[in-house]
Formats: structure tokens, C-alpha cells, sequence
């Protein structure tokens, strides 16, 4: 597959899944995801894909520190219904990256790795998602705020001559560069940002 190169210099996140190892997916339950794999979910690479992956990445270094975060181990919760505005999408990135799954999840064997019940949407929370250890090691509070990124004032009109089908070849090209270009400094010069990724440890 080709991809973007800014793909490859987006932070790994690397987790143990008791799960893995049990079943011998993984010899020591160790998992690795990389923004590629959450493009490949999705099937694109856009400000909402980026947002979901780089705030599960943030949340999980603040809830584990050191430790590897447990995949399996976490619930996480969404203010918005999973049918409104992008939050499905997001919740399809997360559940990927923490295990966590609604009511069609995993029943678990015998006890364990259960991820069933761990993913829920329209919750009364302060900001769009929660991240929470089931071992009650904490919880973070998470919002992404991609609109802070600035976008290439033609990419509005290539837009929509592209939408219109009113697009050559060059000008396809040239909005999906742009387009990625601000996908790339949503992940690099922005990931630090706290005015677009907030989070709170609690």
C-alpha cells in the first residue's frame, strides 16, 4: 500500500493483550498499532481518524506511564450517540486501539478477555470521550479540536469541483495533497498542541 510518508513517523502504540498471548496470536501478548492500521480500518486518512488515534495514544500514555497499557483492560465512553456527526468513526478507532467493544464485542473465556459492554455512547461526561482502567487506575477526559489546524485556503473550492465531479486529474491530485498535508500536521507539529488535543487526567 502506498501512503503518505508522514503515515510512518506518527508514534507506535504498543500494548499487552492477555487475550493474544492466551490464544498464541502473540507469544508475550504484546500488540503494535500504527496510524497505518487505523487508515486501513477506516479506509481513509482524515482529521477525525488522525484525532481518534492520536487522543487514544495520548490518553493511554497518561493513564499507564511506563507500564504497557492493557488492551481489554480499559472502558471508554463517548458524550455523542454513535450515529451523530463523526463520533462512529472515532469509536471504530478506539475500539481497535483499546479492545473496547459494545454489546456485539467479545463475551471473553472463562472470565477473561471480556470487551464486551466496555464501548458506550451518550454519555453524561465533561468532554467527548473518557478513557478509565478497569483496575481503577484512573480515567482521562479527552476532546480533539482538528478546526484548530489551519487548512490551505484552496482546498474549499477543490473541494467542491471535486464533489461536483467538475475535477481534472491535476486538481484531484493536488486536493488530496493538501488534504493529507494538513492530516500530517494535525499528527506532527499539532499532536502536542493542547489547544487541539485536551486532555485531563483524573
Amino acid at each position: 500500500m502506498s501512503h503518505p510518508d508522514f503515515f510512518d513517523s506518527v508514534p507506535r502504540l504498543a500494548l499487552f493483550d492477555p487475550l493474544a498471548a492466551l490464544l498464541g496470536a502473540s507469544s508475550d501478548g504484546r500488540l503494535e498499532y500504527g496510524y497505518l492500521d487505523a487508515v486501513r480500518l477506516a479506509g481513509h486518512s482524515c482529521p477525525t481518524v488522525a484525532s481518534a488515534y492520536w487522543l487514544t495514544c495520548r490518553a493511554l500514555g497518561l493513564l499507564y506511564g511506563e507500564q504497557l497499557p492493557e488492551r481489554g483492560a480499559i472502558r471508554v465512553s463517548f458524550r455523542g450517540r454513535r450515529e451523530e456527526g463523526v463520533t462512529g468513526v472515532m469509536g471504530a478507532v478506539v475500539s481497535l486501539l483499546t479492545g473496547a467493544a459494545g454489546e456485539e464485542g467479545f463475551k471473553g473465556l472463562g472470565g477473561l478477555g471480556v470487551r464486551r459492554g466496555l464501548l458506550s455512547f451518550g454519555a453524561d461526561i465533561p468532554l467527548a470521550l473518557r478513557f478509565e482502567r478497569l483496575d481503577g487506575g484512573g480515567r482521562v477526559e479527552a476532546e480533539a479540536h482538528p478546526q484548530q489546524v489551519p487548512a490551505d485556503p484552496a482546498m474549499g473550492e477543490l473541494l467542491q469541483a471535486v464533489l461536483a465531479d467538475a475535477a481534472g486529474p491535476a486538481e484531484r491530485q493536488r486536493f488530496a495533497r493538501l488534504w493529507q498535508e494538513r492530516v500530517g500536521l494535525l499528527l506532527g507539529a499539532y499532536r502536542d498542541d493542547p489547544r487541539v488535543f485536551v486532555l485531563q487526567a483524573g
